[in-house]
């Protein structure tokens, strides 16, 4: 009886502690789609908010960093009041006002890099931190740069240009912190392309003769150059 018992306690411990995972594998996944949710809403306010203004202003062949600073602090003050990450704040940001620039005709490159820029003086303005602020700005630009079609290794490499150039205004505290957050993101792009292109195919004859080594002043077919 004794055992019939402790066997019972014991299935039943299993059964709780399998619904203590099932709970909170469904509570992650919850809060996980609400951020989504979350982010695209910031991507969308922000890409709104920079149209509405360059119309306004009548600037919408270029824009500001101080433009990218504004609207990078705005949603970090947001962010602060409801108690929410920097994290998800800086990137939607970043990302909504590249593509709001790209509505609008904007070089995504040469937006992309005020954009991060931006970001980071925004992050300077409040405070806060700086090399987190420009990794996820970064991030923010290369996927608003795959959104559009846009090349994702230059995006990506004027974007980190961009968050260096802005942290060397501050200092070189703030520069060695956002190189080595910053560090290995331009290759990582590169292998992610990479991955992504067809293998190559065979080099045809005249692209292997033009590859041989040329000597004795001959030519790779032997004749005289």
């Amino acid at each position: 009886m004794a055992e019939k018992m402790t066997r019972e306690r014991r299935e039943t411990a299993r059964a709780d502690i399998g619904r203590a995972g099932t709970a909170v594998k469904e509570g992650i996944t919850g809060s996980l789609k609400g951020l989504n949710e979350v982010e695209a809403a910031i991507v969308s306010l922000a890409r709104s908010a920079v149209v509405d203004t360059l119309k306004l202003t009548g600037d919408a062949a270029g824009m500001s960093i101080n433009l990218g600073a504004e609207v990078t602090k705005g949603a970090i003050k947001a962010t602060e009041e409801v108690g929410m990450g920097l994290v998800l704040s800086t990137k939607g940001v970043t990302k909504g006002v590249i593509m709001g620039m790209s509505d609008l005709g904007g070089d995504v490159a040469t937006v992309a890099n005020r954009a991060v820029k931006g970001a980071v003086k925004g992050a300077s303005d409040l405070g806060a931190d700086i090399a987190l602020v420009a990794r996820r700005a970064v991030d923010g630009a290369i996927e608003a740069a795959k959104e559009v079609g846009a090349n994702a290794e230059e995006v990506a490499k004027v974007a980190v240009e961009g968050a260096i150039e802005a942290a060397a205004s501050i200092g070189a505290t703030a520069t060695k912190a956002v190189k080595d957050i910053l560090l290995g993101v331009v290759e990582g792009v590169k292998e992610v392309a990479a991955a992504a292109l067809p293998a190559r195919l065979p080099a045809s004859r005249a692209d292997l003769d033009e590859a041989e080594p040329k000597a004795s002043g001959r030519d790779a077919r032997g004749r005289f150059v």
